[in-house]
């Protein structure tokens, strides 16, 4: 069978999303038909045209930066022969139908180097992604999220610190999320959870367990059966098949919390002489005054190719270094800690209450 012949020109040209190609002096070699359109050029005033020529920067020109952070990158290519990646970047097109007035656009860039024969960088392939229809789905994904939540309170004289942080450069939210709800006797219930899933979809799902979850708690003697009757309700709810929960009654007088879990990691009791897990169905510890009581969704704690317990002992270990801070303080040490530094690829609820 005879291969057929391929016309790269034409593949180049036809090819999805914005694509060029530039030499390692920056100047346009060629672009696909995509790039052209969106960035209002013809073929000719881009080809063999330099870069800050033919996308010359204005006064006051408000994607300057943008700019200048694009060519520094495919400098970078050229230089060490490695791809190279821009952040996100806001990079506003002028609407075409409406001269003068600029539509609001998010971008990723990539550039990569492509070689010649004698291993040299000959060419600059410079890709451009438009996202800024998944960062308006994300905005209106964590609004949803931020109403549904509830605004940080103190549970009657006490403190507490509650954190949300989405995962770092993911386009959408998760479905984490925390409640605090007042139960009868003057008691608190303190919950987190976790809902399998990104987006819209898996925001409305942790709204309707967090509501369900928040009223059971009201109405039952305990955690285990608020989770218990929390299953049964999930079980008719589309998308909360593998959703975790883990909560805790705090009573006041008794001095005691009771806890369970749902498949969601354990809380940790910081008390005054140490910390201590509670990994069981459903038990009572008792608490001294000046303990914190701390519940987390698994972005805190787990990190790809690491056993969770090594997480839960990197927290144990900031709990204790930091046993004297109040709830806020606590609760920015333990990010500032357990928060890896490239960023969250997970989406992390935080709550803590000082008891």
């Amino acid at each position: 069978m005879t291969e057929p012949e391929i016309d790269y020109t034409a593949l180049f040209r036809a090819l999805p999303g914005m694509v060029a190609l530039l030499t390692p002096q920056l100047v346009y070699a060629d672009a696909n038909e995509e790039f052209l359109r969106l960035t209002g050029r013809t073929r000719e005033q881009l080809v063999g045209r330099y870069l800050p020529d033919a996308f010359p920067e204005l006064p006051d020109d408000p994607v300057a930066a943008v700019r200048r952070n694009v060519q520094a990158s495919l400098r970078r290519v050229a230089e060490t022969g490695e791809p190279d990646t821009i952040a996100l970047q806001r990079y506003d097109v002028e609407d075409p139908d409406r001269p003068g007035i600029r539509d609001e656009r998010y971008w990723s860039w990539v550039n990569a180097p492509v070689f010649g024969s004698d291993g040299r960088v000959a060419l600059l392939l410079h890709r451009v992604e438009e996202v800024t229809e998944l960062i308006r789905a994300r905005e209106v994904a964590l609004s949803l999220q931020e109403a549904m939540l509830p605004a940080p309170r103190p549970a009657g004289h006490h403190r507490a610190a509650v954190r949300y942080r989405p995962a770092a450069g993911a386009l959408h939210v998760g479905g984490d999320w925390y409640d605090l709800a007042d139960l009868p006797g003057g008691r608190v219930a303190v919950a987190v959870g976790d809902v399998v899933g990104h987006g819209l979809p898996a925001a409305g799902v942790m709204g309707q367990l967090r509501s369900a979850l928040s009223a059971a708690s009201r109405v039952v003697g305990g955690p285990a059966r608020a989770l218990e009757v929390l299953g049964l309700y999930a079980r008719s709810v589309d998308g909360a098949e593998n959703a975790t929960v883990a909560e805790s009654f705090i009573d006041w007088d008794a001095h005691t919390i009771t806890y369970s879990s749902a498949g969601h990691p354990p809380p940790a009791l910081l008390q005054p002489g140490g910390t201590e897990h509670a990994p069981r169905l459903q038990a009572t510890e008792p608490f001294t005054d000046g303990a914190a009581l701390v519940l987390y969704t698994d972005g805190l704690i787990e990190r790809r190719r690491e056993d969770i317990d090594t997480g839960l002992a990197r927290l144990a270990r900031s709990l204790t270094r930091h046993r004297a801070d109040g709830p806020e303080t606590l609760a920015d040490a333990l990010l500032a800690d357990l928060l890896p530094p490239g960023g969250l690829t997970d989406d992390t609820a935080l709550v803590i209450m000082r008891l």
